[in-house]
C-alpha cells in the first residue's frame, strides 16, 4: 500500500525531541524522509532518527543552529547535497529569554527574534528553490503566547506574533512557486520546555483549565502537522490553526473532566 507521503523529503527543525520529534516520526509513519535538525544534543537527535528509520524510511541528521544565517544555508545545502530535493520544511526550533519586560536587554531580543521568526524566513528562502513546482509545504510552529500575555513570556510571545504575521506574507507570495505556507499554534503543551514554566508557577495544572480535559500533547500538534502537509488541505494557505483542546475560547475550566459522567 503506497503511502500519502512516500517519495516526499521533509525537513523539521529542531526535531530531536518534543513537537518537533512527535512531527518528524509522524510524517515518517506516512512514508516521508526525515532530515532531523538539531543544536545542542545530537544523542536525542540521533535516537529519533533511528526511531524513523525503524518505520521503513530514510533518516539524514544535522546540526545547525537556526539563529545563525550561515548554519541555515548550511542545513539546505546538506538537503540539497542528501537528497536533491525537499517536499516539506517544518520551522519548528525555537528558544527564548524567560525575563520580564523591564529585563530584556538588546542580546536577549535579538538571541529570542532570530531564532523563531527570522529562521523562518531565511529557511522559506532556502526552501524555495529544492520545493519549485513539487507543491511544496511550510509549516511553522507558534505558540498562544503570540496573542495572549504570559508572566515573562514577552520576547517570545512576540516573536511567535512576527511568525504567524510572516507565515501570512510568505504564503502568498509563494503561491507561484507552488509552495502552501501555515502555521500551527498551541496552548501549553507537555513537553520539557513546560517544565520551567510549570516550576516558576507560571502555568498550573493544565489538565485543569482545559476545556478538553487534559493537556495538549506533541502527538496533538503533530496531526495538525500532518494534515497540513497533505494535499487535503491545499485551499488553506498563511492560516494558524490553533491546537488547545478549547482554552483560547474558554474563560472557565471544565466542569466534568473528560471520562467522568
Amino acid at each position: 500500500m503506497v503511502k500519502p507521503l512516500e517519495g516526499k523529503v521533509a525537513l523539521v527543525t529542531g526535531s530531536g525531541r518534543g513537537i518537533g520529534k512527535a512531527t518528524a516520526l509522524r510524517l515518517a509513519s506516512d512514508g516521508c524522509d526525515i532530515v532531523v535538525n538539531f543544536f545542542r544534543r545530537r544523542e536525542s537527535a540521533e535516537e529519533t532518527a533511528e526511531q524513523i528509520r525503524a518505520l521503513g524510511v530514510r533518516a539524514e541528521v544535522i546540526k545547525a543552529n537556526v539563529g545563525d544565517p550561515a548554519k541555515i544555508e548550511e542545513m539546505f545545502e546538506f538537503v540539497r547535497e542528501k537528497f536533491g530535493y525537499l517536499d516539506i520544511f517544518i520551522s519548528n526550533a525555537a528558544s527564548g529569554v524567560g525575563r520580564p519586560l523591564s529585563e530584556i536587554d538588546a542580546k536577549a531580543w535579538d538571541w529570542t527574534m532570530n531564532i523563531n521568526a527570522r529562521a523562518l524566513l531565511l529557511g522559506a528562502q532556502q526552501a524555495m528553490p529544492l520545493m519549485e513546482g513539487r507543491g511544496g509545504k511550510i509549516v511553522s510552529i507558534s505558540s498562544l503566547g503570540s496573542q495572549f500575555v504570559w508572566p515573562t513570556y514577552t520576547a517570545v510571545g512576540v516573536s511567535k506574533a512576527a511568525l504567524e504575521a510572516l507565515t501570512r506574507y510568505l504564503s502568498i507570495e509563494m503561491i507561484p512557486h507552488d509552495i502552501s505556507v501555515n502555521a500551527v499554534s498551541a496552548s501549553a503543551v507537555n513537553t520539557e520546555a513546560l517544565q520551567f514554566y510549570i516550576k516558576e508557577g507560571y502555568v498550573k495544572d493544565m489538565k485543569q483549565t482545559t476545556p478538553a480535559g487534559r493537556m495538549v500533547t506533541p502527538e496533538d500538534v503533530a496531526e495538525a502537522v500532518a494534515f497540513l502537509c497533505s494535499e487535503q488541505a491545499y485551499m488553506i494557505r498563511g492560516q494558524t490553526i490553533i491546537v488547545d483542546g478549547g482554552t483560547s475560547i474558554s474563560l472557565y475550566p471544565p466542569i466534568i473532566e473528560k471520562g467522568e459522567a
